[in-house]
């Protein structure tokens, strides 16, 4: 028997809908309490997952996705940050 190795699948915060680990981006919330686009995918911290799309971006800021994801309110500053980041790498 041929074992299947199995894909880690994630929720979009913006879209919901379920895809690949790696397809994703993932909005990280550091320790200190910092929010930052992990491009890697393995730096500590609590992560919520987003599609490479802007569109994805704005649903998950309109309906605090992020928001409800990290059990918190995120301040404008942050969403404008991330929003640079996440234009940089698409």
């Amino acid at each position: 028997m041929v074992s299947v190795k199995k894909v880690p699948q994630r929720q979009c915060v913006g879209c919901s809908e379920m895809k690949n680990k790696r397809e994703l981006i993932r909005i990280l919330k550091t320790p200190e309490g910092e929010f930052v686009v992990d491009a890697t995918g393995r730096k500590n911290g609590r992560g919520a997952y987003i599609c490479p799309s802007m569109d994805c971006f704005r649903a998950a800021v309109k309906a605090k996705g992020l928001e409800r994801s990290f059990k918190m309110v995120i301040p404008k500053e942050v969403y404008g940050t991330l929003e640079k980041e996440m234009e940089a790498l698409g």
